[in-house]
């Protein structure tokens, strides 16, 4: 089993992961990236499967800079659940930030 993934999630080999990421450069890890205040939500393509155990590769992240939740994050599977899920952060943060 692979430890790599593109996008779709498709398995990778080591040497394929890493022409990937010189032929794209940053611009293909990052799914979204959202400022509300001095706040930044952060969704990202990891690409190498941060699952523990048996499932699906777990290959996005979004995290947040700044606030009382610095550096929390979420991690996905696809990039629906990880563009869903940034969303949801945004939504959480710009509420939280409207009196």
């Amino acid at each position: 089993m692979s430890d790599y993934y593109d996008k779709q999630g498709n398995p990778l080999t080591d040497d394929e992961y890493m022409a990937l990421l010189k032929r794209e450069g940053w611009e293909y890890k990052r799914v979204a990236k959202t400022e509300v205040g001095e706040i930044t939500i952060s969704t990202v393509w990891l690409g190498l499967d941060h699952r523990y155990g048996d499932g699906p590769p777990v290959i996005f992240e979004t995290m947040q800079f700044g606030g009382d939740a610095d550096q929390d994050a979420d991690r996905y599977c696809t990039l629906e659940e990880a563009q869903a899920g940034h969303a949801e952060w945004v939504r959480q943060v710009t509420a939280e930030a409207t009196p």
